[in-house]
């Protein structure tokens, strides 16, 4: 039975983990593939576990998506400014894909955004992720320029695509 729900830190931690290291694993393999680009993942994990803060209550979220006890999904959400959030690390497991898990997760984040008084949410997401860009233009995402609060390098920017969506 799956269920959505903001992360647990005394129960969900491991797991948050381990979704960020398979997410960021996979993503870096393709981006590797794709572009010939390779971060430090292990760092990168380290860095996003050192300020899960920030996707905590009350400007952020770490929502997981949960099949009994396993977390099979994960997204998060923060403040970058203002009444700006920003999506990062929104995952599905490649075995529970197509089962409207990734919508489920992007809708209650949507919610979140508007309970917690957000009128915009951003995200940038690496072009080849072509199936979470059709997500998020279903739900009324439309390109953007890059934005300054983004985490992706300049340099990398032609491998990126920078969305928004207006909540008011």
């Amino acid at each position: 039975m799956l269920s959505i729900c903001q992360m647990d830190p005394d129960h969900d931690t491991a797991q948050v983990r381990a979704m960020f290291w398979e997410y960021l694993h996979w993503a870096n393999s393709r981006l590797n593939e794709e572009y010939g680009i390779a971060f430090d993942i292990e760092a990168m994990v380290h860095k996003t576990m050192s300020e899960l803060q920030t996707y905590s209550p009350p400007a952020g979220r770490l929502l997981l998506a949960k099949d009994g006890n396993r977390v099979v999904g994960i997204a998060c959400m923060r403040r970058i400014g203002g009444d700006i959030g920003e999506i990062k690390r929104m995952y599905v497991q490649g075995a529970f894909r197509g089962q409207g898990i990734g919508r489920e997760l992007l809708q209650k984040l949507l919610e979140e955004a508007r309970e917690m008084g957000y009128s915009t949410i951003r995200l940038d997401s690496a072009r080849f992720m072509e199936q979470a860009h059709s997500l998020y233009r279903s739900a009324g995402f439309r390109e953007i320029e890059p934005y300054a609060a983004s985490e992706i390098p300049a340099e990398f920017h032609r491998h990126w695509v920078f969305m928004e969506l207006d909540l008011l």
